[in-house]
């Protein structure tokens, strides 16, 4: 991967990090992408899920490349007597790993108010329980940072019930390469893809395969990638690679994921995969993935034809405050350029 378009994957990262966008609350990103698109000279399309859709060229034999864009997050369910707020999860996130973090809470009328994740009664000088408590989101709550003492004063705010919380997701480069944020599941790939759609237009390239790219908008609930067009024959879901105990892939490899909790992936394209990256000498790790799901697995559920697999840079504490590592990224490209090219 040449270094220009590791420094723009980079930053495509860090912008689409910047924009929050959990589950049903992503037209701030979709038309993000939509624009990048546009501004390379390709022709997108919204759907009406709000995902972005576009082609990238090439002929005969189509496959898709998906990613999505939508993140965890969390919902206002209860305003509290006491001015605090309840939250849904919505998604995985973990009441565990939310605890403590900086949020905002974004209000119909389009007001950002900031607050903190925090257990209830959280002082540990005061709560002799503290450290026995297992946190979930019945005991967690929202404390603004406003002077509010009841619900009536958080109302006047303009918050109510359904307005969505976001989490701060902390995005750092370190000197040593590793890639620190919440969210590069999936924002990780695409910034990967919008990388790949620019390396092509650069370099004057036209792939010798149909191409689409498809940003979904609904992956962390299950039924992001339903709808994909008629003529594609596989489809490949560019998403995290996992990272931990029993699996071969650590944060500077990319993925290749041979079954997921669905079952196995195709073999053909699993092959195919494999070839391309000992042929362009990528680092790559092949593994088994119980408690995953793709967008690719949708798909099949919704009665599409394809051949399928899932590949993805190692992700390290996957749905909490993850890592990666650039050449995680470099290989996850590079990959996809051999496969393709």
């Amino acid at each position: 991967m040449k270094s220009e378009y590791l420094k723009y994957a980079l930053r495509q990262l860090e912008a689409l990090l910047r924009i929050p966008s959990p589950t049903g609350f992503t037209a701030q990103v979709s038309r993000y992408c939509f624009y990048e698109f546009a501004n390379l000279g390709y022709i997108p399309t919204l759907t009406q899920k709000d995902g972005v859709l576009v082609c990238l060229g090439g002929g005969e034999n189509p496959i898709l490349l998906g990613a999505h864009i939508d993140t965890l997050g969390a919902m206002v369910r209860e305003i509290k007597p006491n001015g605090r707020l309840r939250a849904a999860k919505v998604g995985g996130l973990q009441a565990s790993n939310a605890e403590t973090e900086n949020v905002t809470v974004h209000t119909r009328g389009g007001k950002t108010i900031s607050g903190t994740f925090q257990l209830e009664n959280a002082s540990v000088h005061v709560n002799g329980e503290y450290d026995k408590i297992v946190r979930t989101f019945d005991n967690l709550e929202v404390v603004l940072d406003e002077k509010v003492k009841d619900a009536a004063q958080v109302r006047a705010l303009g918050i109510n019930v359904g307005d969505y919380i976001t989490l701060s997701p902390r995005f750092s480069v370190t000197e040593s390469g590793f890639i620190k944020s919440r969210f590069l599941d999936d924002k990780l790939s695409a910034a990967i893809l919008l990388t790949y759609a620019k390396y092509l237009k650069d370099e004057q390239k036209q792939p010798s395969r149909k191409v689409y790219v498809d940003f979904t908008t609904y992956e962390e609930v299950g039924h992001g990638g339903a709808c994909i067009p008629e003529d594609v024959k596989e489809m490949i879901s560019v998403d995290m690679g996992c990272v931990g105990e029993g699996l071969q892939c650590d944060e500077t490899q990319v993925s290749i994921c041979v079954m997921d909790s669905s079952g196995p992936s195709s073999r053909a394209v699993v092959d195919g995969l494999v070839e391309a990256a000992e042929r362009a000498k990528v680092r790559y790790a092949l593994d088994v993935y119980p408690h995953y799901g793709s967008d690719a697995d949708v798909a099949l559920r919704a009665g599409h034809d394809v051949r399928h697999c899932v590949v993805g840079a190692g992700v390290y504490a996957s749905h909490g405050y993850e890592r990666s590592h650039i050449e995680g990224l470099a290989n996850t490209f590079d990959l996809l350029c051999s496969y393709l090219d």
